[in-house]
């Protein structure tokens, strides 16, 4: 029976991604052509966090926030470890503005259609020629006043580990003078919505027949580099503070606390 109902809530889930994308998509594109120049940015706004918070909804994943957005009259730049597909809801809904994705994300159906409508800056880490473009075009939306967010270890990976951050998303907070917001990411251990050493469509599937989840999530507090920082060294700060909240998340997860009471 518990299979069943596994089964029925990932084809639900599947075709109802699915649904909302393809819905919400068409009527952003005329809503945001039919907005004043100036109300571009609002409308835009608006949409991501609907969808974001609408697919959060849909796989029943809640958010446990700890901290708070501090506030900012320039451009930030939102890092974060990456540990779900869902980790793009999750940062979407807290954050807004706009992300940093794989390249490879642009080519897929309905995703990449929507992923492509609101700006997504996509790199192909595996080329220089990439990877420029994108800190050009990251750096231009800092210089705007943008909120750009970007998960640096530029894959997933199924434990608290935050592995070594690609610098270029750092080099590009510094050309464009603007702050670095740290974020932790914690699922429940066991948790269905996490990602399990695994492919990514069976991380997805996984995740569409997953019970609901509370993802654990830690504000850090923003910091500037100066502009003679070297971007390996503020790449190798934010980790550190990313894994310092990592650590905090997890401490707040019931399952933690008991195996921590039960060591005691």
């Amino acid at each position: 029976m518990a299979r069943l109902h596994a089964r029925a809530r990932q084809v639900v889930r599947t075709g109802g991604f699915v649904g909302v994308t393809a819905t919400m998509l068409p009527l952003f594109v005329a809503r945001l052509a039919s907005a004043a120049p100036e109300r571009r940015e609002e409308v835009r706004e608006a949409w991501i966090r609907a969808w974001a918070r609408a697919l959060l909804r849909l796989f029943a994943i809640t958010v446990d926030v700890e901290g708070s957005v501090p506030p900012t009259s320039t451009g930030r730049l939102i890092v974060a470890n990456h540990r779900s597909a869902a980790d793009i809801g999750v940062i979407l809904s807290l954050f807004g503005g706009y992300l940093v994705s794989r390249a490879d994300l642009a080519t897929w159906p309905v995703l990449g259609a929507a992923a492509r409508s609101v700006g997504t800056v996509f790199v192909d880490r595996s080329s220089a020629r990439s990877g420029a473009a994108a800190i050009r075009a990251s750096v231009s939306l800092l210089e705007q006043g943008r909120v750009l967010s970007v998960f640096p270890e530029g894959t997933t990976f199924s434990d608290d580990e935050v592995r070594l951050f690609h610098a270029g998303a750092f080099v590009a907070a510094t050309r464009a003078d603007v702050d670095i917001l740290p974020v932790g990411i914690a699922y429940p251990r066991g948790s269905g919505a996490a990602f399990f050493d695994e492919t990514f469509g069976s991380h997805l599937g996984r995740m569409a027949r997953a019970e609901p989840t509370r993802v654990f999530v830690s504000i850090g507090t923003p910091f500037r580099p100066a502009r003679g920082d070297r971007s390996a060294a503020i790449a190798e700060r934010a980790r550190a503070e990313v894994q310092a909240l990592v650590e905090r998340s997890r401490a707040r997860d019931p399952a933690a606390r008991s195996d921590a009471a039960g060591r005691d």
